[in-house]
């Protein structure tokens, strides 16, 4: 019997969360087998427990959703949509908490919620005193990254690394450098969702997309960063005196970051950090790559 696994592609996607109602929270993952290929186009149930406290800790939700995967093998499903009772129940101050995943009746393990969680107290909290700001360390020193943007309610926005990720010589934009993802890998604004169409790429085996999926730091997990989009870097270029001031060192190298936007067949998007400006460059060129994470 063919063995099945589970490539989670982004545990928490927490930049979609963002005014939900109701309460919600977005997770996606591929289908593979055992040998790595995607299994697609097949309908799936997927069975999601939230566990307080550890790993193997009390069960304080849980419900079943019925998706498919896609031509990529990937699945969508919105933690919360299907018990919306129980779900907003929760109190997200007891944490941590943990998402157990199953799927057709296989454990695929658990892993810890971050920045979700917290999002969601915030939005829920009787009262919020004070704000975030682009240029706050987060983490011990910055470990866990630097803000580079915050959204008009001063509690959330957008995070990057406190370096660049790559190993210091740039990496290619992805091992495929030939083959048109399309529509699903071109937005100039949702990293998030290009990041995914980049892995889930039939034949992937590594890119700057899967850089920056696998990167964790002290306080966060593989999963929690995506490589961001064009507008997303744009926006890092654009702060990057408030982000070198908090870290006391210039930390960008004066030369191409990738975007996650495709732009076609055989290129993709860069942002020059020398010059400020954007175009598009062959997916094979080794070029500089920065993670970026919602809270």
């Amino acid at each position: 019997m063919k063995k099945i696994s589970l490539t989670l592609v982004s545990v928490i996607l927490s930049i979609l969360i963002f005014a939900q109602a109701p309460q919600s929270f977005k997770y996606q993952a591929v289908y593979r087998d055992n040998t790595g290929n995607i299994i697609t186009d097949q309908s799936i149930a997927v069975q999601i427990k939230l566990l307080q406290g550890s790993a193997t800790g009390t069960e304080v939700f849980t419900e079943t959703h019925n998706p498919s995967t896609n031509e990529f093998g990937l699945f969508n499903i919105e933690i919360g949509s299907e018990n919306p009772t129980d779900f907003a129940s929760i109190n997200w101050a007891n944490g941590p908490y943990f998402v157990n995943t199953i799927v057709n009746g296989t454990d695929f393990g658990t892993s810890q919620l971050l920045s979700v969680p917290y999002a969601l107290y915030a939005k829920t909290a009787e009262s919020i005193t004070g704000g975030h700001y682009v240029g706050e360390l987060m983490g011990t020193d910055g470990e866990d990254g630097v803000v580079f943007y915050v959204d008009q309610t001063g509690q959330h926005g957008l995070i990057c690394s406190k370096t660049d990720i790559d190993g210091g010589s740039g990496v290619a934009w992805s091992n495929i450098d030939n083959v048109e993802i399309g529509a699903t890998a071109k937005s100039e604004f949702n990293g998030v969702s290009n990041t995914t169409a980049i892995i889930g790429q039939s034949g992937h085996t590594n890119s700057a997309a899967q850089l920056c999926v696998d990167y964790t730091t002290g306080g966060t997990s593989a999963g929690d960063w995506y490589l961001p989009s064009i507008d997303e870097l744009s926006h890092i270029y654009h702060a990057k005196y408030e982000i070198n001031k908090a870290l006391n060192t210039n930390s960008f190298v004066l030369t191409y970051y990738w975007s996650s936007t495709e732009s076609n067949s055989s290129s993709a998007w860069y942002y020059n950090f020398y010059g400020g400006s954007s175009g598009s460059t062959a997916k094979c060129s080794t070029d500089r790559v920065r993670a970026v994470r919602a809270f």
